[in-house]
């Protein structure tokens, strides 16, 4: 048995352990409080949803036992909370902020840092989890909108760049003192693996999971066929809730970043929150939202955060390239007008709502 085996073996043991010893501990606290789901035909199909990451989760699944699985589903995300969360002050992620390395102690911390560095290189350093401090210099933290100068973000980007973060199987660490790490742009979608990874343990083969928008599809729905899950229209266009395509997901992990969601307009000037790493500044181009499809959750999430400070060009170059996921970008072309673009390998999964 190889290395990365008996990693995956251990993980997979410490992950059920944490999910029992949370479990026991919420079900004492919050004694004969109401976790359940809710059946809703002969099949088994359960629905069960709550909040995390600062946004909710829903699960649909199908299992003829009628499992409710909420208590535990909570729980795994209460421990990853823990471990990757910037908003708990004594998260590992926070802890390793406030310091220059970290000994991980939970089962997630180092997954999410091998994928960031496959993405970070994949993509040029288009997606780089260290980019927050310049994020928060533009506006987009606490302080509000605002905008800065160029010498406070030249100040700020010698501490930018993922290949100044080190890390091994036992501890990461940094290279220059003050770097920040935070993996909002891969989280989500880290967690819904996550929970996909617990319900297949449990012998769920149909169900599709679903935080903040970012999706893992396996099997069937109740009728038989793949899961379908709708591509919102830019909100610029329309309500943030009126579709603009449905995506049919065979076994894959969906995720979509926008430019349209989050902005504000100083002196008539666009700002966008989707900062380029190596500029250290907002990206001015016309790719409005970019749904990436893959084998996994993590992956789609940070390639799609990535896309959106390619653009929609490089974009198409980098899918066209590797063939290792497939795209659907919704931009303004040079006209003005709303365009889109699909990679050939999702057009038969793909059907279009807008006209």
């Amino acid at each position: 048995m190889n290395n990365n085996a008996q990693k995956n073996i251990i993980y997979s043991i410490i992950l059920l352990l944490l999910v029992v010893i949370v479990y026991l501990y919420r079900q004492n606290k919050e004694g004969s409080e109401d976790l359940g789901a809710i059946t809703t035909d002969a099949v088994g199909r359960m629905v069960i949803d709550g909040q995390t990451m600062g946004t909710s989760y829903r699960v649909v699944y199908l299992d003829p036992e009628g499992r409710n699985f909420k208590p535990a589903v909570d729980s795994l995300l209460l421990v990853f909370n823990q471990s990757l969360s910037t908003y708990i002050s004594d998260s590992e992620i926070s802890r390793f902020n406030q310091s220059d390395s970290l000994v991980f102690e939970l089962p997630f911390f180092l997954p999410v840092l091998e994928s960031s560095k496959e993405v970070f290189e994949l993509t040029n350093g288009a997606f780089d989890p260290t980019v927050g401090p310049v994020v928060n210099l533009w506006g987009f933290g606490p302080g509000g909108p605002q905008l800065k100068d160029s010498v406070n973000i030249n100040a700020i980007l010698p501490r930018i760049g993922f290949e100044k973060i080190t890390f091994d199987q036992q501890q990461v660490r940094k290279q220059v003192p003050g770097m920040y790490l935070d993996f909002s742009a891969i989280a989500k979608g880290y967690g819904v693996d996550v929970v996909a990874e617990y319900l297949e343990s449990k012998g769920i083969e149909n169900f599709l999971v679903e935080i903040g928008g970012e999706l893992v599809a396996r099997g069937l729905n109740d009728k038989g066929e793949l899961w379908k899950v709708g591509i919102n229209k830019p909100e610029e266009m329309g309500s943030a809730s009126e579709l603009y395509s449905v995506v049919a997901l065979d076994n894959k992990g969906m995720a979509t970043s926008g430019n349209y969601r989050n902005y504000y307009e100083v002196d008539g000037l666009k700002i966008s929150h989707t900062i380029d790493p190596k500029t250290g500044r907002p990206v001015r181009h016309g790719l409005l939202s970019a749904t990436v499809l893959a084998e996994d959750c993590m992956t789609a999430d940070a390639i799609a955060t990535a896309l959106m400070v390619m653009g929609t060009e490089k974009a198409i170059a980098l899918q066209e390239s590797l063939r290792s996921f497939e795209i659907f970008l919704i931009f303004n072309d040079a006209s003005g007008e709303l365009n889109s673009f699909s990679s050939e390998g999702l057009k038969p999964y793909l059907s279009f709502i807008h006209e």
